[in-house]
């Protein structure tokens, strides 16, 4: 019978294995940096909103707390975005007659919402609770960076699995006293390993085994 493949096919067909291993090898590498890149993961972007609020002025500069604009950080899932009411409470005295906050001033007048640029938005299909983070003493600088020294918010953090499961395995690392929650500048070095435990136990977490699991995240 007839040779059908040239003696050297044996070579192109093994040439062929690695080189598909190695593409294959670098089209995973290629996708887990992209999939990491603030390209996807809108890390670091600084989103236009329709007033350019500043949480370097009213936060780090004016000295406001976080609360008193999120008023239901820490009773509800959502942190809450402030109504223009809240807004007024300030500048219908101050800076009242400044062009720059006529948006707030016609939200206030026609009683229509701001339609502000949301910055953290996580997918549907996972489920974030504000409200016991804070009680279980993950302070809003932990996910959020230093809000009071950025004139415009942005995503600090990948808010990825990876980034959520690194505390949920480890959730000592990451607490801190609730009397610290809303101090921005709040150095986690400051405790010792048994001062958290001891916080990990006074506020009750659970295992790494319930935090890691699906059910907690994904509802």
């Amino acid at each position: 019978m007839a040779q059908l493949f040239h003696r050297g096919a044996n070579n192109v067909a093994k040439a062929s294995l690695v080189i598909a291993v190695l593409l294959g090898g670098v089209a995973f590498y290629v996708y887990t940096q992209v999939a990491r890149s603030s390209y996807l993961t809108n890390q670091f972007l600084e989103k236009q909103q329709p007033v350019q609020f500043s949480h370097k002025h009213h936060t780090g500069d004016d000295g406001i707390d976080c609360r008193y604009c999120h008023t239901s950080v820490e009773t509800s899932y959502s942190a809450g975005i402030p109504p223009t009411q809240t807004c007024m409470n300030c500048h219908n005295q101050l800076w009242a007659d400044s062009p720059y906050l006529e948006p707030v001033r016609a939200s206030f007048r026609d009683n229509k919402p701001i339609e502000w640029e949301r910055v953290h938005d996580l997918p549907e299909y996972a489920y974030f609770n504000h409200s016991i983070h804070v009680a279980k003493g993950v302070g809003c600088s932990t996910c959020h960076g230093q809000i009071d020294n950025m004139p415009a918010v942005y995503q600090e953090s990948s808010l990825q699995m990876e980034w959520c499961l690194s505390c949920h395995r480890n959730p000592e690392a990451f607490i801190r006293p609730q009397s610290e929650i809303y101090n921005q500048e709040w150095d986690g070095n400051d405790l010792t390993v048994e001062q958290r435990q001891q916080l990990k136990a006074d506020y009750k977490i659970r295992s790494t085994q319930m935090l890691t699991s699906c059910s907690t995240c994904h509802r």
